[in-house]
């Protein structure tokens, strides 16, 4: 084999693993079938010399509203808009804090693994105390943030704009055809069953209702076994990150009850290679504790950003951790921004001020 031939399988196993990395948030995966297809399909535009960035009118527009919505079309490197309401994340900051100032610092002061376990702890301990925000199976979730998706359609990293959306995600138990519905750029749209779900979309993963969080087991290293059970499993990927990022969706994108929270927290803790981060930044510039994990496969670190005040979620962020075809060692990959969350009881309709 030459050099040449070489080169070109690395460069094809870094695409391969770039349209396989951060895998959707629960609430807005895909089934694997479904993760193939689009993954060839990146394959496909990135080999072709010719192709071109797609237009964003007319149906497009449509696609991208469902992107944000969480049905990505994954020839665009995205990442789940983690809206997370606030339930335990802002409780745990007052406990966290308190911890810190009894030790003579802030929390954002290291970046090391003792004390990212340190900081998860403390939020597992008061996210256990804290009272749930109330929702019933008739009402939805509603959720107001903003963010920037990454195209790599051309074979480089294109940021696109910061784009705010409206989801209201549905309660309702049993298989659902209709989830809820996204409002972004003008257009209000249904969120559809997944694909494949012909009889609706069960809770789950896929669909983390309350009701459904409120069955999953509150120790966290049941619940780590139980998330490596549930989330697909893709060849070669770096399975702690792809629990970082399932549980990740959960923390930012789910309504939770305080035992699971509790638990959620203290099971990311457990995953090797989570660190505290200082000076992250989410998608409104905001700066905060960062709660991260790099994807060594990939070369992307992942980061959950808090409020250094109350530790209260923000947003995420991700950018590269080392030289790759799409772009040089810490450049951009994608971000987002809590903007508001409520429960509502109709979708479409706006909360009350």
């Amino acid at each position: 084999m030459t050099g040449t031939d070489n080169g070109r399988e690395a460069c094809a196993a870094e695409r391969a693993e770039l349209a396989r990395l951060l895998p959707p948030a629960p609430g807005t995966d895909l089934p694997p079938g479904r993760h193939e297809h689009h993954r060839e399909r990146l394959m496909n535009l990135i080999d072709d010399d010719t192709a071109r960035t797609r237009g964003r009118t007319g149906a497009d527009a449509q696609d991208r509203a469902r992107e944000r919505a969480g049905r990505p079309d994954r020839s665009r490197l995205l990442r789940p808009s983690f809206l997370a309401p606030a339930t335990a994340l802002a409780v745990a900051g007052a406990l966290v804090l308190g911890y810190a100032a009894q030790n003579g610092g802030g929390p954002a002061d290291t970046g090391d693994t003792r004390s990212v376990s340190q900081v998860l702890l403390r939020m597992s301990d008061a996210a256990g105390r804290s009272d749930a925000l109330p929702i019933r199976d008739d009402q939805f979730l509603y959720t107001r943030g903003t963010g920037r998706d990454v195209d790599l359609t051309s074979g480089k990293a294109v940021i696109g704009p910061l784009e705010e959306s409206e989801s209201w995600y549905s309660q309702k138990p049993g298989p659902q055809k209709k989830l809820g519905l996204i409002r972004q750029g003008g257009h209000t749209l249904p969120i559809n069953a997944e694909l494949g779900d012909s009889e609706g979309t069960r809770p789950g993963l896929n669909r983390p209702t309350y009701r459904w969080l409120a069955t999953l087991p509150t120790d966290p290293r049941q619940l780590l076994d139980y998330f490596d059970e549930i989330t697909p499993k893709f060849e070669g990927e770096d399975r702690d990150q792809a629990l970082f990022e399932s549980i990740g969706g959960l923390v930012g994108h789910a309504l939770l009850p305080p035992d699971t929270a509790a638990g959620l927290f203290e099971a990311v803790a457990l995953i090797p290679g989570v660190t505290r981060t200082p000076d992250a930044v989410d998608a409104l510039g905001r700066k905060g504790v960062g709660i991260a994990r790099d994807d060594e496969r990939s070369g992307v670190r992942t980061e959950w950003v808090f409020d250094p005040e109350d530790l209260s979620y923000l947003g995420w962020s991700s950018h590269l951790t080392r030289d790759t075809e799409y772009g040089k060692k810490g450049d951009f990959m994608g971000d987002s921004a809590v903007i508001e969350t409520a429960v509502v009881d109709k979708a479409g309709v706006k909360p009350q001020s």
